[in-house]
Parts: structure tokens; C-alpha cells; sequence
């Protein structure tokens, strides 16, 4: 039995739930769906440039668990980017304490 989630401190939020490929509607287009706690630590790290060690803290899990949440949303925008799909992220992004 997998350990339970941490629960993980939210503040950031989208400006909009779909990016997509310009041209192609979105139905043809394979989607791919940044949870809240990888878009928060793309906000916090990449957009605020905080370092890992105040981000994780921010969002209340260890360095490492940022720096592996970090890791999975990079790929999955750049697989995005990449191969055309498009990224979704949750209408409402609900702090998690």
C-alpha cells in the first residue's frame, strides 16, 4: 500500500484551464493534464524564480518531493510543446490543507 499524499499548499491559479496547437481544434488534439501541485511548482520555481528549498517550504513537502513534482510537470509541457498536444489544467485549483 502506497503512502498516503502529502497534502500540498496551493495559491497559484491559471489564467486559462487549455492551452492547444494553434489550428488544430481541440477535439483531434491528444491532451495531456497538469495537476495543481506541478502547476504551482512551475509557478513558484520557473515564474517567481524561487529557489527549490523555499518553494518546497511554501508549499508544505520536502525539497525532493518539489524537485520530483517539478520534474514530471517540466516533461509534461515540453512533451506538449513537442508533439503537439494540448495541456489542461484543473478549472478550480483548491488549496490543499
Amino acid at each position: 500500500m502506497p503512502r498516503p499524499k502529502i497534502p500540498r499548499h496551493i495559491c497559484g491559479h491559471p489564467a486559462v484551464s487549455c492551452f492547444k496547437p494553434n489550428g488544430k481544434p481541440l477535439v483531434e488534439c491528444e491532451s495531456v493534464v497538469l495537476a495543481a501541485d506541478e502547476f504551482e511548482a512551475l509557478r513558484l520555481v520557473d515564474l517567481e524564480g524561487l529557489q527549490q528549498q523555499e518553494a518546497a517550504r511554501q508549499m508544505g513537502v520536502s525539497r525532493q518531493t518539489l524537485a520530483n513534482v517539478l520534474k514530471g510537470a517540466r516533461a509534461k509541457v515540453v512533451g506538449c510543446l513537442m508533439h503537439g498536444r494540448a495541456l489542461r489544467m484543473p478549472q478550480s485549483l483548491e488549496a490543499m490543507d
